[in-house]
């Protein structure tokens, strides 16, 4: 029984994605063989090639010319945009988008096409990475050669972190249409290509990892390829579906079209129970956490405890082509606890299917040792929902009695045990850098949260970080229900007047989770009328808000980029496009030339 498991884009080509690395774990030193392909950086490594760049050009413009002659046979004064065919909604919109790009860049686009490699190179190379203007000229030369690899096939586009079609609807229909259509999806040729590579694994069990509606096109795309190809067992793994599971289970077509089966939730135990039932040594219906059609009927399994994480094999980077992916060093995701010690938090669903459990410190530096020794990996980003203040105070320790030497960043909530002293013993650990979440500048809106924190104290926890050479890294979010613009205008002025403990932060939306607490009572949080899923297949529901309408909210969300420009200047930690990236410059230079180097 050999068992492949295969990660999809759209997602950042900077470093493997723990699930598929950790799934891989599982099967050393088991009677079956599994390997790892990441498609993902695989194809953004094919598409930045000039010659792709170049021929996406040329065929942009052509639809163009090809879509101008056609639409005038079909168009008449009267018709409106809704009135058309998908079809041709699709085609009218990459007209448009493709009229866009060229007047807006006109020749730089050939030139973009000729510097793409190079740019790509400059990524991956120390000397070229960690000189701050020449990684701005990389990061916007690949994102314009993205969009120009997108013009085939707008109105989908493609970006580093980024896949965009403002035609799709998370819904079967509008999933199953833009799977199959090739005039919009960008990935059918690449994985038609891969096919080949693929079936020649001769694997008995294909999974594919879909961890965010990034990934579904794609996923499932490959997956339908397979489907007609092999008699393996195609199933689908990842987040994304695990939350909604419902919505699938109406869809038998679904497991006709693309898959045998999908794992949900967390897969280490489920994925290793696939594996024995494909090689004939129990049932199906032992393995669980999995949703299969058996005799027209969607039969989903018990769902179980996850594996705790001391129990789980080590992480395994075998078969990887470390070289493929956009950074000069690796950066290895981590985990040193799984699931949320706070849980309470009204508007948060990021544990949804977990079980807190904490990682044992032998178990995490014997991981962090082998990394370090087998791969060269010294930079480290522990994906945890929160770091707790005693474990960052063990883990400091450790770190610093084994004289490790490696750098790395997490989250974290801004409790008061992040005191002075043990942000500077982190730091001497290797910390570089907290991502906080400060969430709100409204009290009103930080209780109703429930974030369970003295908001007194908020920033006097930043400043320990601070002084003690903590890159801070602060979260905040507009459009709660209950938000006013008052309420939003105290956030905006907390981040622009407290620029010297607060380097950089990151601004979202609210959405509402299908799995938040806030929906058990949603008009104690803002929410007017009924809650609803505009569409079957997304995390989220729709909702009317007591507080601000969406004009407001998107003119909260200008205003707070303006403010905040005017406050932090144009300084490079708003350049640095992701994380790992910030994590990386951190090491190399230290949080105040960092945040103080200005364009």
């Amino acid at each position: 029984m050999k068992a492949l498991f295969l990660f999809v884009p759209q997602w950042m080509p900077i470093s493997p994605h723990y699930s598929l690395a950790t799934l891989l774990g599982q099967f050393n030193d088991s009677p079956y063989k599994a390997s790892v392909i990441d498609l993902n950086s695989d194809f953004y490594n094919k598409i930045l090639k000039s010659n792709y760049v170049k021929n996406a050009l040329k065929v942009g413009k052509n639809k163009l010319e090809e879509i101008n002659s056609e639409f005038k046979k079909i168009h008449t004064p009267d018709k409106k945009f809704e009135d058309y065919s998908i079809e041709w909604q699709n085609k009218i919109a990459k007209s448009a988008l493709i009229k866009d790009l060229i007047s807006k860049y006109g020749k730089e686009l050939d030139k973009t096409a000729i510097l793409c490699e190079q740019a790509v190179k400059f990524l991956k190379s120390k000397e070229h990475f960690y000189n701050p203007k020449l990684y701005i000229n990389a990061i916007n030369t690949i994102s314009l050669a993205l969009e120009i690899c997108s013009m085939p096939y707008y109105p989908t586009k493609i970006g580093l972190v980024s896949y965009q079609n403002q035609m799709l609807k998370l819904n079967y229909e509008s999933i199953k249409y833009y799977v199959f259509d090739r005039e919009t999806n960008i990935f059918y040729d690449y994985l038609e290509e891969k096919l080949e590579d693929i079936l020649k694994e001769n694997a008995d069990y294909i999974g594919i990892s879909i961890n965010s509606s990034n990934q579904i096109i794609a996923g499932l795309t490959l997956a339908s390829m397979l489907k007609k190809k092999t008699k393996a067992h195609i199933s689908i793994g990842g987040n994304h579906f695990g939350r909604v599971k419902d919505s699938l289970e109406k869809y038998p077509e679904f497991f006709e079209l693309f898959c045998d089966s999908v794992c949900l939730e967390e897969g280490e135990i489920p994925v290793y129970k696939l594996a024995q039932h494909i090689a004939g040594e129990i049932p199906i219906e032992q393995v669980p956490n999995l949703m299969y059609k058996k005799d027209d009927k969607i039969i989903t399994n018990p769902i179980i405890e996850p594996l705790k994480l001391n129990d789980m094999k080590m992480a395994s980077l075998n078969g990887y082509k470390l070289d493929e992916y956009f950074t000069p060093e690796i950066i290895m995701p981590f985990q040193t606890s799984r699931g949320c010690y706070w849980r309470k938090c009204s508007f948060c669903d990021h544990d949804f299917g977990m079980h807190y459990n904490i990682k044992d410190l032998d178990k995490l530096i014997e991981q962090i040792k082998y990394f370090k020794n087998n791969y060269g990996i010294k930079n480290f980003e522990f994906i945890d929902e929160a770091i707790s203040p005693s474990y960052l105070r063990k883990m400091s320790e450790r770190l610093i009695k084994e004289d490790l030497n490696i750098s790395f960043f997490c989250d974290a909530r801004l409790e008061d045990g992040f005191d002075e002293e043990l942000m500077k013993l982190a730091h001497r650990a290797g910390l570089k850098m907290v991502l906080w979440g400060y969430e709100s500048g409204s009290e009103k809106i930080m209780k109703l949260i429930n974030k369970g924190i003295n908001i007194e104290n908020r920033l006097k926890i930043l400043k320990n970080s601070h002084d003690a050479g903590i890159f801070n890294f602060a979260f905040i979010f507009f459009g709660f229900p209950a938000e006013t613009k008052e309420d939003a205008l105290m956030t905006i002025k907390d981040i622009c007047e407290n620029t010297d403990v607060i380097n950089v932060y990151g601004k979202s939306v609210f959405t509402m989770g299908k799995h938040t607490k806030l929906r058990e009572a949603p008009e104690k949080y803002g929410v007017i009328g009924e809650t609803y899923q505009e569409a079957e297949f997304s995390p989220t529901y729709n909702y009317t808000a007591s507080g601000m309408t969406k004009i407001e909210l998107q003119e909260i969300i200008n205003l707070c980029s303006k403010k905040a420009f005017e406050a932090y200047g144009d300084t490079l930690p708003f350049h640095l496009l992701t994380r790992e990236y910030m994590l990386l410059y951190l090491t190399k230079y230290g949080t105040e030339i960092v945040c103080n180097y200005k364009f």
